[in-house]
């Protein structure tokens, strides 16, 4: 892991690599993103349909980062998914939201975990972060069980928080700290 946030950052996390979106990569943006499975537990601002016109967009908007907080997710030499931080801003400034996805071909490997886990240790170590939180859909089991692997802590129930398809939902928020990063075991 690099010791400072800047541009072509690889993280090797065992099970897949993290690294900066390239052209190239949007037939497997679209080939995973397209799905009905991945997108209903991702926020709108994620196009359904997704084309190779959102790829293209994804790509170039990822590469015009600094510092660069958007990874695609490499397994077996392809981006299965992507994953990447939010830095706040003003009294928050310190923080950040993490928010990933999957292929669904890449399900139930352990892939996102060790994303996950990767980036929350990159990202304490590259922008001096306190808090590092997540914010999944109440009914998106599989995304909870990752955060609590990784060591993000629940603090509550978002109630009635968030809309899709038409369907009032809640979220759960969960967050892991520098101080609880030092104190929690790898998990795999």
């Amino acid at each position: 892991m690099t010791g400072a946030a800047d541009r072509g950052v690889r993280l090797d996390c065992g099970r897949c690599v993290l690294r900066p979106w390239r052209e190239g990569d949007e037939p497997s943006l679209v080939r995973h993103g397209n799905n009905y499975g991945v997108w209903r537990s991702l926020r709108d601002r994620f196009p359904r349909p997704y084309t190779h016109a959102d790829a293209e967009w994804w790509v170039a908007f990822a590469g015009r980062q600094d510092p660069q907080t958007q990874f695609a997710i490499e397994v077996d030499g392809e981006a299965a998914d992507g994953i990447g931080l939010e830095l706040r801003g003003d009294i928050e400034r310190r923080s950040a939201e993490i928010g990933y996805w999957l292929g669904e071909a890449f399900w139930g490997r352990g892939v996102i975990t060790a994303a996950v886990r990767a980036l929350t240790e990159y990202g304490f170590e590259a922008f001096d972060l306190t808090r590092i939180f997540a914010v999944p859909l109440a009914n998106n089991t599989a995304s909870i069980r990752v955060v609590e692997k990784c060591g993000y802590v629940r603090e509550g129930t978002m109630r009635r928080s968030a809309i899709k398809e038409g369907v009032v939902l809640d979220q759960v928020l969960y967050a892991v700290t520098d101080r609880d990063l030092a104190r929690t075991p790898s998990v795999s």
